[in-house]
């Protein structure tokens, strides 16, 4: 876990506790070449989100949050209290790369990457350029064109959705092997009347491995592919249904800090099973 570290007036610095896979701790002690904090796009919301990048690989990672209430940490011999947790796990940088391609697909012609992963408001964008098996990555959402062994982009519906319809099964075949029952959650989520509450099935686990997925796109792509999929329309729902779905405290949710101004400071870790982060900045 991360240490205390007094600020140079005596205060207590505030601390984070990150959970990391533990293969990234050598990336971490290479801080300016390793491990960076990026703001990035959301590709569902189109707003900022914190994430991770993996410098040495490269490889991206998306920064979720657990909160609980009353609950603090103990680091060394310091109480931190909020008992945040942030873990990082890795993401596929296709869903980014999506945002750009369907955003630049209104002109309608085909474009270099470098023209289509841009980002005024996100510059760090271009560091997805960098990322392996780039080309192989966007065979999956983009027919190409080359000219002057040079290579052209452009956004496909229909490849993206096949895309997206593996992404599913793969999410559904992960969540029945680790026997994670789905059907209450979907319930939940429509808020279906108790007389509709019912076992697992198939399409409990498509809908509800939508959902997961539906986080990572833009709703019009997501209502596309719930089409895609012949996903019913659920059930009417019971009378006077919460505006929107309220968050257990178990449940992550995004990062809202930028902890893009750690990205100067050491990162020191613990050897464990995972090892985190230590964001306090150095004492003066």
């Amino acid at each position: 876990m991360a240490g205390g570290v007094d600020g140079g007036d005596g205060a207590r610095a505030r601390q984070h506790v990150f959970l990391v896979p533990e293969y990234l701790k050598d990336a971490a002690e290479k801080m300016k070449t390793g491990l960076m904090f990026v703001k990035l796009v959301n590709p569902c919301s189109g707003e900022g989100a914190i994430y991770l990048f993996n410098m040495c690989l490269p490889q991206l990672f998306e920064v979720k949050v657990f909160k609980e209430k009353n609950h603090s940490w103990f680091i060394n011999e310091s109480v931190q209290s909020g008992g945040l947790l942030h873990f990082a796990t890795p993401m596929d940088p296709l869903f980014l790369l999506l945002y750009y391609l369907i955003k630049a697909d209104k002109e309608g012609k085909f474009q270099p990457l470098d023209q289509v992963v841009m980002d005024d408001m996100f510059p760090n964008c271009a560091l997805l350029l960098k990322l392996p098996e780039l080309e192989k990555l966007l065979r999956h959402v983009t027919e190409e064109k080359e000219i002057d062994k040079k290579k052209y982009y452009k956004y496909s519906k229909e490849k993206t959705l096949k895309w997206l319809e593996k992404k599913v099964n793969q999410t559904v075949a992960a969540l029945k092997t680790n026997n994670i029952n789905v059907s209450a959650r979907v319930q939940s989520t429509a808020f279906f009347s108790g007389d509709q509450v019912s076992s697992d099935k198939e399409e409990d686990y498509i809908r509800y491995a939508h959902g997961l997925i539906s986080d990572y796109i833009p709703k019009e792509l997501s209502d596309a592919l719930s089409k895609y999929l012949k996903l019913p329309e659920p059930p009417a729902a019971v009378p006077n249904p919460p505006s929107k779905k309220v968050k257990l405290s178990d449940e992550p949710v995004e990062a809202k800090e930028d902890y893009t101004k750690f990205n100067t400071k050491d990162l020191k870790t613990v050897k464990r099973r995972y090892w985190s982060l230590n964001l306090g900045p150095r004492a003066c």
